[in-house]
């Protein structure tokens, strides 16, 4: 049998609801940004405003692995961050409650990450009311997310080992 914070914390994920998420969390919780490592978010506040933009962007969550015990706990997921295909990883770190005080995310592939970032930073910038940074972060994602998505559609595949040349 699963643990019941877990197992709401999926169903939350996999209906994109970002009420239902943060309802798992403690109230110490951190959420350590998977884009940077500039800052972490504190607090239930802080991380439903990165949960809700995250929903926003990332749709069509379905968790394939679950593997942890007791405090300790790792998922991971594919969905779609707009029309990208993403697996993400979180390891979830529960307090003496059952509750998630740490959350760690991580991604793949590049495309979809920039994807992300370019969908989240804007989104959750502008839930803080700070609509000119929020531009201003889109503007700036914009050209890394494009160079991406065309170096992944169109120069990688000539480096792959499996090709035939």
């Amino acid at each position: 049998m699963g643990n019941p914070t877990i197992t709401a914390w999926r169903t939350a994920g996999e209906h994109g609801d970002a009420t239902a998420a943060t309802a798992c969390l403690a109230p110490e919780v951190e959420m350590i940004s998977p884009l940077t490592a500039q800052f972490r978010f504190h607090g239930p506040a802080q991380v439903a405003d990165v949960l809700a933009s995250a929903f926003e962007v990332i749709h069509d969550i379905r968790y394939h692995t679950e593997v942890g015990s007791d405090d300790t706990w790792a998922l991971f997921y594919h969905g779609m961050a707009r029309r990208e295909p993403v697996e993400e990883a979180q390891l979830l770190r529960l307090n003496g409650d059952g509750l998630i005080r740490e959350i760690t995310f991580f991604g793949r592939p590049l495309p979809a990450l920039t994807e992300v970032m370019a969908g989240i930073g804007p989104r959750l910038l502008r839930r803080q009311r700070q609509p000119g940074l929020a531009r201003l972060v889109g503007l700036a994602t914009a050209p890394l997310n494009a160079m991406t998505r065309l170096g992944e559609r169109t120069i990688l595949p000539r480096a792959d080992p499996g090709r035939r040349r």
